[in-house]
């Protein structure tokens, strides 16, 4: 069910990893952004935008990762955006024809098996610098970086005073680099400088998973993020409670990512910092 989160903002909260998908009211009909999880859910999302009488007229997704690229034939046949380096990036990964099979690898137990991926990151990549989504709505500001994946961006709805931060500012995931980027922590404290600089015109948050929040939260959010990746770079333990025995019921799996991420790391600093 979609709920609302600001004037003309409605999310619908998935079960799985508490997945939000974005809809932003416009004159026409709506923008979805990261548009769900499982058939199920995305069709319900479509059965209520139908009852509103709103059509999905624009999609986008806010990075190349699965969970966040896909799409169902009931929300009809509207364009679908990324940033230039999302297309390309997932232009790439479904060129490989075992893709299906790279995917269901990932997908968490609970929805095996309810998760269509037919129309898996159908997207069309906006030109190089674009600041806006194209679309006849308030208007949705590009804030692009590349913390976390290739092209990934946060919209700012500044009409709204919303921000959708796709796969950052999470109350339940702690910051997940792109270890396969040059300076996977420049690259994600670049990001969190640029989501300060936008936060004096936020009053409402949208993580791509966790809870919705307000303003304090926000920058709170912000600042437990520097911390968590000021202390992978130090080589200091992170004080976060999304991680060690504080993690919320249900999210204890995060302290194997940040166990993970402290591996890479190292092995990456055995070899002088390179890829991978």
């Amino acid at each position: 069910m979609l709920k609302q989160v600001a004037e003309g903002v409605l999310i619908h909260e998935s079960e799985c990893i508490q997945s939000n998908a974005v809809v932003v009211q416009g004159k026409a009909g709506v923008l979805l952004i990261d548009a769900g999880i499982t058939g199920d859910e995305m069709v319900a999302i479509a059965d209520d935008l139908r009852k509103l009488g709103q059509p999905v007229v624009a999609g986008f997704s806010t990075h190349p990762h699965w969970d966040h690229l896909l799409w169902h034939a009931k929300l009809g046949e509207a364009p679908r955006y990324g940033t230039a380096r999302c297309a390309a990036d997932i232009r790439a990964f479904l060129s490989n024809p075992s893709w299906k099979d790279d995917v269901a690898e990932e997908l968490p137990p609970e929805v095996a098996g309810q998760v269509p991926l037919d129309l898996l990151g159908l997207i069309t990549g906006l030109p190089a610098g674009t600041t806006q989504i194209p679309w006849d709505g308030p208007k949705a500001k590009i804030v692009e970086h590349q913390a976390h994946a290739p092209g990934h961006a946060a919209l700012l709805i500044e009409e709204r005073r919303v921000l959708i931060a796709g796969d950052m500012l999470s109350d339940v995931l702690i910051p997940m680099l792109d270890l396969n980027a040059a300076d996977p922590i420049e690259d994600y404290l670049a990001a969190l400088r640029l989501l300060e600089g936008v936060a004096d015109d936020v009053d409402v948050l949208i993580p791509g998973h966790g809870s919705v929040g307000g303003a304090d939260q926000l920058r709170a959010r912000i600042e437990q993020d520097h911390a968590y990746v000021q202390a992978l770079r130090d080589g200091s333990v992170p004080d976060d409670p999304r991680i060690g025995p504080s993690a919320k019921h249900g999210w204890e799996w995060v302290s194997d990512v940040h166990a993970g991420q402290l591996q890479r790391l190292a092995e990456r600093n055995e070899r002088g910092g390179t890829r991978g």
